[in-house]
């Protein structure tokens, strides 16, 4: 049988329907905006087949330290072929000398691995239709021009830049807000995201200030397809299934070349923006 020879390419805006049918045929609810979204983010790199994309990553930097490795879909009719790794190791020479995390399905994990991540702790999905909801009463919204605090509690979370990426966050929903004495100390996005919505990130104090926050953009939406990703030990999964959203499948956190912190955060990630960007 003849084995098709595919090259690696720039990931330009033209392959994004291609890439948005690998992910489909791979059974991921993205839609086509969600592409758009990451990949107005990153640099990536496509596998093609004449002009056919049979295969996809990015890689999505966050300042000079850090970066996210996403979107790794290789098509079925490729697979066994090491077009993953290549494909893998192409994104993270874009990452330069930045810390590089992704998430590892069980399949991916072993070539991860060889790659050199480390896995660092469980991510789980909760989705489902949302159930009544109260609406907490420490909680706000706030525009675009509230976003430099935003900005950063989320660089003391999660340790790295992600100003463009909240830029971007603001363009797709609004931000909900706890204040203490007039001074923003926890935040929660939220979007569109495939069949409905999703929630995160979501960076606080505590989980009481991260409870309120998901309830507060949760209130009102009874009934509404919602999805919510949470670092296992953040310890929302029980007050989740209570609102509706069962635990689903988990990956794993993986990371490699990791930059020291300098200092520990008052505030944490309790839900992430989504499984691809942290």
């Amino acid at each position: 049988m003849r084995t098709e020879t595919f090259t690696l390419a720039p990931f330009e805006a033209h392959h994004l329907d291609g890439a948005l049918g690998l992910s489909r045929a791979a059974g991921w609810a993205h839609r086509r905006a969600d592409w758009e979204m990451i990949w107005s983010l990153s640099e990536g790199r496509v596998a093609l087949v004449g002009d056919r994309v049979v295969g996809t990553a990015l890689m999505t930097p966050f300042g000079d330290t850090c970066s996210a490795i996403n979107m790794i879909i290789v098509d079925e009719s490729q697979r066994g072929r090491g077009l993953g790794r290549q494909l893998t190791s192409a994104v993270m020479e874009l990452a330069g000398d930045r810390e590089c995390r992704l998430t590892a399905t069980s399949d991916g994990l072993p070539l991860y691995e060889k790659l050199g991540f480390i896995a660092t702790h469980q991510i789980v999905r909760h989705q489902g239709v949302i159930g009544h909801v109260d609406t907490p009463e420490n909680v706000g919204w706030i525009g675009p021009d509230a976003l430099p605090p935003v900005k950063t509690l989320d660089r003391a979370a999660f340790g790295a830049d992600r100003d463009a990426l909240h830029d971007a966050l603001a363009n797709e929903g609004p931000f909900a807000v706890i204040r203490n004495g007039g001074n923003i100390v926890a935040f929660a996005a939220t979007r569109s995201f495939g069949m409905g919505e999703v929630v995160g990130p979501v960076v606080a104090e505590n989980a009481e200030q991260a409870r309120d926050l998901i309830a507060f953009i949760l209130s009102g939406k009874e009934g509404r397809f919602v999805r919510i990703d949470i670092p296992e030990q953040s310890g929302l999964s029980s007050l989740l299934e209570g609102w509706g959203l069962p635990h689903g499948d988990g990956v794993v956190a993986m990371v490699r070349g990791a930059k020291g912190r300098s200092q520990i955060s008052a505030v944490r990630t309790f839900c992430l923006a989504s499984q691809a960007i942290g």
